[in-house]
């Protein structure tokens, strides 16, 4: 997601410098946009007026804010576009509060096909003064930036979104082993289904790897198994159990524990072809 997302910044004239925990990937692609990668955190943030960040986790959210401090300028921004939890995103906003600098969590949805094309949705959490700031950087990464209230709001608005993903992925794979089990012809499957009420945006774009049985990552499993944990603890707080995040959270161990963690979430269809299988005692053949 990060590197599509600084090309995108790059096309708008907004990216001055690059920096990667995995230093040699900062450094080809500082090479290849023309921009430092400096070696250090404080020395990528010191001329910047604006930093976005793209990690996995929260601690490495933590690690890049308390790297990055030193470094950084009175009334400068830092942008979150990672998704972690609330919590995190509130100790970001007060720790860099207490430097003079202003802090946005924003987390993106739309794969890395938004990434690369500048579409994503972009939920904010943060002041309002801050929001402004920044939503010019923004719109060169996204299509729909929205504020939806204070420090942490934009991760708990990125943690329904993982509630949906969840439960789409999973009937969309669901439905497409059950297509596949009566030899339905899965191409016209899609592109009728595609086009009707039941339809989403995962059914269109990630249904066709079901029918390849490949699973190149746009979200990794993994990924959105760490995502349905911060849903998970969220709602625990509450004195909620979520039911499909407990039902994905388990289907995405038992994926990963089969060595696809590194796959796209569609593949969760693995696992209902298998019921299929297990049913008649062998696979069915592919339309």
């Amino acid at each position: 997601m990060g590197m599509p997302m600084a090309k995108n910044l790059h096309r708008a004239g907004l990216l001055h410098s690059v920096w990667n925990r995995s230093a040699e990937k900062a450094q080809a692609l500082g090479a290849e946009l023309g921009v430092p990668s400096p070696a250090s955190l404080a020395d990528f943030a010191r001329p910047l007026d604006a930093v976005i960040v793209c990690v996995s986790a929260d601690a490495d959210v933590r690690a890049v804010i308390e790297g990055m401090a030193p470094g950084l300028s009175k009334d400068s921004l830092v942008v979150d576009c990672s998704t972690v939890s609330a919590d995190t995103a509130r100790w970001a906003e007060s720790f860099l509060a207490e430097r003079g600098v202003r802090f946005l969590d924003a987390p993106v949805s739309g794969g890395v096909e938004g990434a690369q094309k500048a579409t994503l949705a972009i939920m904010c959490g943060g002041s309002a003064e801050t929001f402004d700031a920044a939503k010019p950087v923004l719109a060169a990464m996204g299509k729909t930036i929205e504020h939806f209230g204070p420090a942490g709001s934009g991760q708990a608005t990125k943690a329904t979104n993982q509630i949906m993903c969840a439960g789409i992925i999973r009937a969309c794979a669901e439905a497409m082993a059950f297509a596949g089990a009566h030899d339905l012809p899965l191409e016209r499957v899609v592109s009728t289904l595609g086009a009707g009420a039941g339809s989403s945006w995962y059914f269109v774009h990630r249904a066709p790897n079901m029918i390849r049985e490949a699973y190149p990552a746009g979200f990794r499993v993994k990924l959105h198994a760490k995502d349905l944990g911060i849903c998970r603890d969220m709602a625990a707080r509450l004195g909620v159990h979520l039911p499909v995040v407990d039902s994905m959270l388990a289907e995405y161990a038992e994926l990963i524990a089969q060595g696809y963690g590194d796959e796209d979430i569609s593949a969760t269809h693995r696992l209902k072809q298998a019921l299929f299988k297990d049913a008649t005692g062998k696979p069915k053949e592919r339309s």
